[in-house]
């Protein structure tokens, strides 16, 4: 069986590294990376340090708006997918990388597997939901991280096909976190101390193209008085030099970081601030408190056992929940038992096997 799996942003390098990994025991994966995230910190660190396999194609999209990087990808992907005539399509997450995979896959006829499938924020003003609609719509096969992303596809009309097989960066978190705490040393670096800093990552267009929510997040992540880590994004400091804003003296712009000093950064903080659906969730399983900078989450699940708050870009709600948030319940394990990677490839085996 011949796989072509498509990645081009960050989190989807995370979730690529393990499927890829349980997918090349026993067949074959051609690697289409599209650019979309194309320089090193956002990039190649993750290729070396998640033992990725080098792409097989490499487009160098680059950035550009929706319209343009999406159909540079498609003109891009359907020419590979000719070349290579593969027996499925595999895409990830949300991004343009993967509406441009599941378009040209489907216009080929060709099988479209989508992992992280059946997330709704309800919010269509993201772009990240138009992807998510339009590639579920294309997916013959849809694997959902949760139930809860089960039942969003059922009230669609959508259940050929679906399969909760749990979440893939679960697996790969409980793979690195021992390799993380032992090889890194982004504390030392940064002159941290655990329990002593807040974590915070803004990226979203929602509110990096927004001057009223970025400034309303800055002006937050300076009231807390406390030291606020903030690996920034390349949109993010795009944004803060176009808007002409600067964060308060308490918070630390750094360059963005690795996944495992991400994994270090997130597990030693007291708090945790994103609009990063993947932080959210490595929030949660790491223990840390998290304040989400969105009024809606495609992550519901965080929030209703009350390890996640959504704060919004409101200054002043953004300053009470840092001061006054203090999670309760317990952590289930709502995201499966961290096997998600063997379960994708195994079903995906199975499927396209009888179908050959």
């Amino acid at each position: 069986m011949k796989i072509v799996s498509v990645v081009g942003a960050r989190p989807q390098f995370i979730k690529a590294a393990v499927v890829s990994r349980a997918l090349r025991r026993r067949h074959q994966e051609v690697l289409l990376h599209t650019g979309q995230h194309y320089d090193d910190l956002m990039s190649d660190i993750f290729f070396r340090e998640l033992a990725l396999p080098r792409p097989d194609v490499n487009l160098g999209v680059g950035s550009a708006s929706h319209a343009r990087q999406t159909g540079e990808m498609l003109i891009g992907i359907e020419q590979v997918l000719l070349r290579e005539r593969p027996d499925g399509v595999l895409i990830y997450g949300d991004t343009n990388s993967t509406l441009a995979g599941a378009l040209a896959a489907a216009k080929l006829n060709l099988p479209v597997a989508h992992v992280e499938a059946g997330l709704r924020s309800f919010n269509r003003q993201m772009p990240e939901e138009i992807n998510r609609i339009v590639a579920d719509r294309l997916a013959s096969l849809l694997f959902c991280p949760t139930q809860t992303a089960v039942e969003n596809l059922a009230r669609e009309g959508i259940s050929a096909g679906v399969h909760r097989v749990g979440d893939v960066m679960y697996d790969l978190l409980l793979q690195s976190l021992p390799l993380a705490e032992r090889t890194s040393t982004i504390l030392e670096a940064l002159g941290l101390q655990g329990d002593t800093y807040l974590l915070a990552t803004i990226h979203r267009a929602g509110n990096t193209d927004n001057r009223e929510n970025l400034a309303g997040i800055l002006a937050g992540l300076g009231a807390t008085g406390e030291t606020v880590v903030l690996p920034l994004h390349p949109r993010t400091r795009h944004a803060l030099a176009g808007w002409g804003l600067a964060p308060a003296a308490n918070v630390r712009p750094i360059e963005p970081v690795g996944y495992l000093d991400m994994l270090v950064l997130e597990r030693n903080a007291r708090l945790i601030l994103t609009d990063s659906g993947g932080v959210q969730k490595e929030a949660y399983w790491l223990g840390v408190p998290c304040l989400t900078l969105r009024e809606e989450t495609e992550w519901v699940e965080t929030v209703e056992v009350g390890w996640n708050v959504l704060v919004g870009t409101s200054a002043e709600r953004i300053v009470q929940a840092v001061r006054d948030f203090h999670p309760q319940g317990e952590r289930s394990a709502l995201f499966g038992d961290g096997r998600a990677g063997e379960l994708i490839a195994r079903i995906l085996e199975d499927a396209l096997g009888s179908r050959l």
